[in-house]
């Protein structure tokens, strides 16, 4: 289901919705794709949407579109648990920008979904609740960390969704399951309101069945907030330009093919996939150039310093006395409370990060790990700068492989951090970076990511936009 067919009024917003959770009924027990659905509520605000059409009434774009949410994402009144036993019981008292934005366009919340705990994680196997499943194959993965929004859209339990990406976790899940998933640019969309995992690296952004409908939804949620001081004020040709997005000619545009991600390592279904895309965008005119990205091979451990070290800070508020789980009753002194509130309320992944990160900016370890990994930053986002001098765009597999299986990974944490690869780089940089599902004969889904420079959203949109167009 596409949103601006639904916009155009085909079908009532109330049939939608009621399809929709027909198919949540059916697939759910299996999928477990959410935490919380909100299906009164849902159908209530449908019906007055009806009403209004009935009227006459003008609605606007989003208006009507069921969509879930990421439950790291507040909405006030509803349970919001991070996927955590920490959180299972917390009620958010507010609402994040996002939501609000998205409340005022008139979008049906369908529920919030499930993800690996405090979106740590690159499979969805990490929730304290339930491991989710891949809608194309039971038996695998959806990616991660915002498996559960993506596996809404991928199995039509959601027109639309919102995740979080802070290494890939938007766009990783997009490609395991077949759908659009687009990292913005850091600062174009709040963070205010969104429970923060690495704070210079996190960023909100949508899943959708197409480019132009992922479009639609950042356009609804971006711009300026004076709650989040990262949120930049988008400038004239920042905005964006419907125009551009929907002109179907890209034959002014070169695009970048960065030699260090196209390695031995990639599958070859995925490498062939990839090469089928770019004959469809030589077809259309695109030019494709080599072009070098040299420290790129530092991206996963530069990550893996910066990342883990932004976890420990953020997450030292839970502990047994300000927020979240509290063992309290059991313990008999302060040091008992924090071992036993972190050890019951976080599980085996977020410890290992958390631990990760205090032994970086431990005394003694800061300048040899985190003070370099800063420095490493620092000339990755010079490698993409460069690049992006020559070319337009710039093209790569989202992940080496498709889905692998429910548990395949999950006792080695080393190859499940790898599952990054090729989107760590895109948040280390702060550019906007999305996957779009490659038109394959290949069973299980194949994406492809397209990065572009800093707040040139456009570009990445018009390229998706074009290649969904030539291959209906």
């Amino acid at each position: 289901m596409h949103m601006a067919a639904d916009v155009s009024k085909e079908r009532k917003p109330s049939e939608v919705v009621a399809e929709m959770f027909a198919t949540t009924h059916e697939r759910e027990p299996e999928i477990k794709a959410y935490t919380t659905l909100f299906e009164d509520q849902a159908k209530e605000q449908a019906a007055s949407v009806d009403a209004k059409l009935a009227k006459g009434e003008e609605i606007g774009l989003l208006e009507g579109i069921p969509m879930s949410i990421k439950d790291i994402i507040l909405i006030e009144g509803t349970r919001t648990t991070a996927s955590a036993l920490m959180l299972e019981d917390y009620t958010a008292v507010y609402d994040a920008t996002v939501t609000k934005k998205l409340k005022a366009a008139g979008v049906i919340f369908t529920g919030k979904t499930n993800l690996d705990e405090f979106a740590m994680g690159s499979s969805t196997e990490n929730s304290a609740f339930a491991a989710t499943r891949n809608p194309h194959d039971t038996e695998r993965v959806p990616g991660g960390s915002s498996g559960g929004s993506a596996a809404s859209v991928s199995a039509g339990m959601a027109a639309g969704s919102l995740g979080t990406d802070t290494g890939g976790s938007i766009r990783q899940p997009a490609s395991l399951t077949g759908i659009v998933g687009m990292k913005p640019t850091y600062g174009r969309v709040s963070r205010f309101g969104v429970m923060a995992m690495a704070s210079s690296l996190d960023q909100v952004g949508p899943f959708a069945n197409t480019s132009l409908d992922a479009a639609y939804i950042l356009k609804t949620i971006e711009g300026k907030d004076p709650m989040d001081a990262t949120s930049v004020e988008l400038s004239a040709d920042q905005q964006l330009d419907f125009d551009k997005i929907t002109s179907g000619d890209v034959s002014t545009l070169t695009v970048g093919l960065p030699k260090e991600y196209f390695i031995d390592g990639i599958a070859p279904e995925v490498r062939a996939a990839i090469d089928e895309v770019i004959e469809v965008y030589k077809k259309l005119g695109v030019t494709f150039k080599e072009i070098s990205l040299p420290y790129s091979e530092y991206a996963i451990p530069t990550y893996y310093i910066l990342m883990p070290a932004e976890v420990s800070t953020n997450l030292a508020r839970f502990d047994g006395i300000r927020y979240g789980l509290s063992e309290f009753e059991k313990s008999e002194d302060l040091k008992q409370v924090y071992h036993e509130s972190r050890t019951q309320g976080f599980g085996p992944e977020s410890q290992r990060r958390i631990m990760l990160g205090t032994y970086v900016l431990s005394s003694g370890y800061y300048d040899a790990y985190y003070a370099k990994a800063k420095q490493v930053q620092a000339l990755i986002r010079k490698d993409f700068q460069k690049a992006f001098e020559e070319v337009d765009a710039v093209l790569t597999p989202t992940s080496p492989h498709t889905a692998f299986k429910v548990g395949e990974k999950v006792n080695d944490p080393v190859s499940m951090y790898l599952e990054d690869i090729f989107t760590v780089a895109t948040n280390i940089a702060g550019i906007p970076g999305m996957s779009v599902p490659a038109k394959t004969d290949n069973p299980l889904p194949i994406g492809f990511q397209l990065m572009t420079k800093h707040f040139d959203e456009n570009t990445l949109f018009q390229l998706g936009h074009a290649y969904e167009q030539a291959t209906k």
